[in-house]
């Protein structure tokens, strides 16, 4: 993949710990295997309950693009409708209106469990545990015209998290792209073992933290207000069938 990059590109953003790297790719092979260990029987339970509750792969596949514009396939949890853009093409995320996201779905993605296939990606080489979020390659050409040093992002592997994915939202639109690319290009160039264990920690008690608010919602008991809402309903109801 041959990049054109923006006339303003300036000299290549490079890690300040190099050395790092190499001992980061040995860190993202063993970490990877561990993971798995406990991944697979998630991912195993998610792809059932995706298949009993909408129609289409449990899995889905996607190129991307990773390191110095290299494409790889990347693999993830189904987490919208089949064939969700076969009348748009590629279109950014919505957010939580984002009517393409099945129920299931949204819970998958707000925990982040759809994301745990990509643990194969990482044994693979393709990428990191910790890096810049992976684009598709639409959308990389065109934001290496519309951003100023988008490509500086490119200099690193991909992750399955990243400072990025951890502290802003996704991606809707140039502006919030412009936003983390300022994230991406911190990362870059301070990529490290505290800040690579921070970064996974941090993802850890996001997806424990949302896991926990989706169940406690399932076993929160009724509102006052609702159960007074109630209580005047099954008296008038009461009177009615008199």
């Amino acid at each position: 993949m041959t990049h054109r990059g923006h006339a303003d590109e300036p000299t290549c953003v490079i890690p300040l710990r190099p050395s790092y790297l190499p001992f980061k790719a040995v860190l993202d092979f063993v970490l990877s295997l561990a993971l798995l260990v406990v991944a697979i029987p998630v991912i195993t339970v998610a792809a059932i309950a995706i298949k009993l509750t909408s129609a289409g792969p449990a899995f889905y596949r996607q190129v991307r693009v990773g390191r110095n514009g290299r494409r790889f396939t990347l693999v993830k949890i189904r987490t919208m409708v089949q064939n969700a853009e076969a009348g748009t093409g590629p279109v950014w995320s919505s957010g939580g209106g984002d009517s393409r996201i099945t129920p299931l779905g949204r819970l998958l993605r707000d925990s982040h469990i759809d994301e745990l296939p990509q643990l194969f990606n990482v044994l693979a080489g393709d990428m990191s545990l910790v890096g810049p979020r992976p684009e598709r390659p639409e959308f990389v050409d065109q934001l290496e015209w519309k951003v100023p040093n988008y490509l500086q992002r490119l200099n690193v592997k991909p992750g399955v998290t990243g400072l990025a994915q951890v502290l802003l939202p996704p991606d809707s639109g140039i502006d919030s792209v412009v936003q983390k690319l300022v994230y991406d290009v911190y990362y870059v160039r301070n990529s490290s073992f505290s800040l690579d264990l921070k970064l996974i920690a941090a993802t850890a008690w996001k997806v424990v933290s949302q896991l926990a608010r989706h169940t406690l919602g399932r076993l929160s008991l009724p509102h006052p207000e609702r159960i007074a809402h109630g209580y005047s309903e099954a008296l008038s109801s009461g009177r009615a069938g008199k």
